[in-house]
């Protein structure tokens, strides 16, 4: 009678797990129609073309004819491509440069309304709005006219008795004025910064004041550490951006990349042997060595970030 008991409660689990395997498939259900919309996306707009790209970077492909496999020649062929590798270097000096002055300064700023003054909200909403239109085709636009040769910037250095150069003619300023124009985008960083900044005790500061800590002090010791998670945070996410940075390089070069390529960012580069030259297969691959060169970076930032950046676990 033992064994028959045994196997009838053992029936009855058996039948209780088929049931909550059912009850939560119909629980479930009501998620998956709402996330059904995101995964056919992912799957037709991400995914797919992904797929594709990664097919055609293999192929000589020019939109007319139908894709004609190569192998790897499309990436031999970039190796040996000069332009190829000034795109790459010119987009390296933006990263590397423009991203660690952009975070500093929205740091800064974010340090300096982290006081209290009056008219936060303002003056928070005003220094975002140029994150907002930063990348945007009329703000390139502007700022081509302004770093021209007659434009406002040396217009006011000329009150001074300064004759400015043609800031974005000359090949040894242009890259430095888009550069420029990356920096004051900071607003999206910086509303970050605040963020992680209201987070940090106030005690901690009260308490080293106590112990004579200077300011230098406490923002070393305290601050740093403290915002190391927000400041890894937008280290990853700009310089992710940094490198698909591309309207303002085509707007103020006229898509050229000029003056002498020196604003030849790596994603105009694409564009111009993808839809300029209608050469698709070599613009694919272009596209997988930078998500190469951004995954790399990527990873590279992860993995040193376990030597600098500080949880409270």
């Amino acid at each position: 009678m033992s064994v028959l008991t045994e196997l009838g409660s053992l029936g009855k689990k058996s039948r209780g797990g088929r049931d909550n395997v059912k009850r939560t498939f119909k629980d479930n259900r009501a998620a998956m129609v709402f996330l059904a919309p995101w995964i056919v996306g992912l799957i037709a707009i991400t995914i797919g073309p992904m797929l594709i790209s990664l097919y055609l970077s293999f192929t000589d492909y020019n939109l007319i004819q139908d894709p004609n496999f190569i192998g790897g020649d499309n990436f031999t062929r970039m190796m040996q491509d000069d332009r190829f590798w000034n795109s790459l270097r010119v987009t390296l000096t933006y990263v590397i440069v423009g991203v660690p002055l952009q975070l500093g300064l929205a740091l800064a700023v974010a340090m300096a309304l982290d006081k209290g003054i009056k008219g936060l909200p303002f003056y928070r909403s005003v220094f975002y709005l140029p994150s907002l239109l930063g990348s945007s085709v009329a703000v390139a636009i502007l700022w081509k006219q302004m770093f021209g040769t007659s434009g406002l910037v040396n217009q006011l250095l000329a009150m001074v008795g300064i004759t400015g150069p043609g800031w974005i003619s000359d090949p040894s300023t242009a890259l430095g004025s888009i550069i420029l124009l990356h920096v004051w985008t900071f607003g999206s960083p910086m509303i970050i910064f605040l963020a992680g900044l209201r987070q940090i005790p106030a005690m901690y500061y009260e308490a080293a004041a106590v112990d004579g800590a200077g300011r230098t002090t406490r923002f070393l010791k305290i601050t740093l550490p403290l915002l190391s998670p927000i400041i890894f945070f937008n280290l990853v996410l700009q310089i992710i951006g940094a490198f698909q940075s591309f309207t303002q390089a085509f707007i103020v070069s006229g898509g050229t990349g000029g003056p002498s390529d020196s604003t030849m960012f790596f994603t105009l580069y694409l564009y111009q042997r993808g839809f300029g030259q209608f050469d698709m297969g070599y613009a694919s691959a272009m596209a997988w060595v930078l998500l190469v060169i951004v995954g790399a970076f990527t990873a590279v930032n992860f993995y040193a970030s376990k030597f600098w950046v500080f949880y409270d676990d």
